[in-house]
């Protein structure tokens, strides 16, 4: 029976002078628990979109030998799991949020939609003159068709690049994190 080959992981590379350039400098958390620096953080999951899909990453931080030896005693890993750990929950809690908003917005879309419907049929079997009537009722026609407009647009769009980039979040906190000496 052949030896099944595991893929090698797909590799992020951050190169930094110090390990401060990581993190939030404003952030007062113990180390373990600080926030990655905005740029950071945009730096690595623009990197991990790119890459395959099918492949476990592995973040390789580049760090001159004394910051090297401080990031593997403060624990960098850890840091990094825990943050992408962290934005990975924001991002669920967000998404059932959306997820409420979006049935919300559908109840009211379809009422009003209903209602202008409903309006615009009364409306052209009124007395009023036809061309008046029908130009109302037309407009209250669209009127309703837009109020479904956020509703379509949180189901169709914005749930999916959620659940997409919460899928790309817990990749990143079940990455491997390797800490690479780099010369100066």
């Amino acid at each position: 029976m052949p030896e099944e080959t595991v893929p090698q992981p797909a590799d992020i590379e951050v190169t930094a002078r110090e390990l401060g350039q990581l993190f939030n400098s404003l952030d007062p958390s113990p180390f373990r628990e600080r926030d990655l620096d905005d740029d950071a953080e945009a730096y690595i999951v623009s990197w991990a979109r790119e890459l395959p899909h099918d492949r476990r990453l592995r973040i390789l931080v580049h760090l001159p030998e004394p910051e090297a030896e401080r990031a593997e005693r403060e624990g960098l890993a850890i840091a990094l799991k825990n943050y992408f750990r962290y934005r990975a929950g924001m991002l669920e809690r967000e998404s059932r949020e959306r997820l409420r908003i979006g049935q919300r917005s559908l109840v009211v879309g379809l009422t009003t939609l209903a209602v202008c419907t409903t309006a615009a049929h009364l409306l052209r079997a009124s007395d009023l003159a036809p061309a008046v009537g029908q130009f109302i009722a037309e407009g209250l026609i669209i009127f309703g068709w837009v109020a479904n407009w956020r509703p379509a647009e949180i189901f169709l769009y914005d749930l999916w690049e959620t659940r997409r980039t919460y899928r790309l979040y817990c990749r990143l906190a079940e990455a491997d994190t390797a800490i690479v000496i780099r010369n100066e």
